[in-house]
């Protein structure tokens, strides 16, 4: 691994991410046109926050970029898919998302139902398909498995499920963050899985370890995106501020108030960095995310 710190590969990294999307997307003139250019623009901008935790928690481990660049891709895809889904009248119904219209405010709501649709699945076949990586049979399976768990009734869509019923309920501290460990969690822990399965074996401690990171990392995300949600502007976060609120849905703020949350944010991006002491000088670049993502106002 080099010495320079992992911001300076971000750029690298965010690369190899644009080109392999390219790759795995339709291009936007394909038959069906509409939708090819519908996944196109949900899957573009954002942070790249997860598939940037696949490349960090792959330096950490040594495993090489190429084994990764499938796992980064088909993570991204995914969460396009669900921000996709998120948007739609029948679920949050937004309608500005990085800062521009939302997938079915751009084109229309059909559509934008079925460009999720088509994501979540592309995600899936980049992981199944691509013959670049030089992952084995076993390794490409139980990233499938890893994904698919993260995704499903137990993961994100789980999670979005309890957060539709609790829209207006009083959630204890408890509730909340089984919710969020779903909704948020389960997509960021399974990004730091992946990148474990796409390497060489790793040892059942250093892979807990490693899974308190992500657990912790996807908890203090919420918060502070609860935080954000409160106290940003629209223009920082490229969507409408106060949209929890204003919904009447359970937030860590409304739950524990603002200057707890903080707290517990801080408590939890704490529990990570503590999580990684095992992996000593090459945790570097899983330090730098957490704190990248700590310090984020978007």
């Amino acid at each position: 691994m080099s010495a320079a710190p992992f911001s300076e590969r971000v750029p690298a990294y965010l690369a190899r991410l644009t080109a392999a999307l390219n790759v795995w997307l339709p291009a936007a003139t394909q038959y069906p046109p509409r939708l090819h250019q519908a996944m196109r623009y949900a899957a573009e901008g954002g942070k790249r926050l997860r598939p940037l935790l696949i490349y960090a928690t792959g330096e950490a481990l040594g495993v090489a970029p190429r084994a990764l660049d499938p796992a980064a891709a088909a993570v991204e895809l995914m969460h396009a898919y669900s921000l996709v889904h998120d948007d739609l009248p029948a679920m949050d119904n937004d309608d500005l998302r990085r800062g521009r219209p939302t997938c079915h405010k751009q084109f229309d709501e059909a559509t934008a139902i079925l460009t999720g649709d088509a994501l979540q699945t592309l995600a899936f076949l980049v992981l199944a398909r691509d013959s670049e990586s030089g992952l084995d049979l076993r390794q490409r399976l139980k990233l499938i498995e890893v994904l698919a768990e993260a995704a499903g009734s137990r993961g994100m869509a789980g999670g979005q499920a309890i957060d539709l019923e609790s829209t207006g309920q009083r959630l204890t501290l408890a509730e909340l963050e089984a919710m969020h460990i779903h909704k948020t969690g389960a997509l960021i822990r399974a990004s730091v899985l992946m990148a474990c399965y796409a390497g060489a074996p790793l040892d059942s401690a250093h892979l807990a370890a490693l899974d308190r990171y992500g657990k912790c990392l996807g908890l203090a995300f919420q918060i502070q995106d609860d935080i954000l949600d409160e106290e940003g502007t629209t223009d920082q976060l490229g969507k409408r501020r106060g949209q929890d609120r204003s919904r009447n849905k359970p937030t860590y703020p409304s739950v524990m108030g603002l200057p707890v949350a903080r707290i517990r944010a801080q408590e939890l991006f704490e529990q990570a960095r503590l999580a990684l002491q095992s992996f000593d000088g090459r945790s570097a670049p899983l330090i730098w995310l957490a704190d990248h993502i700590q310090g984020r106002n978007r």
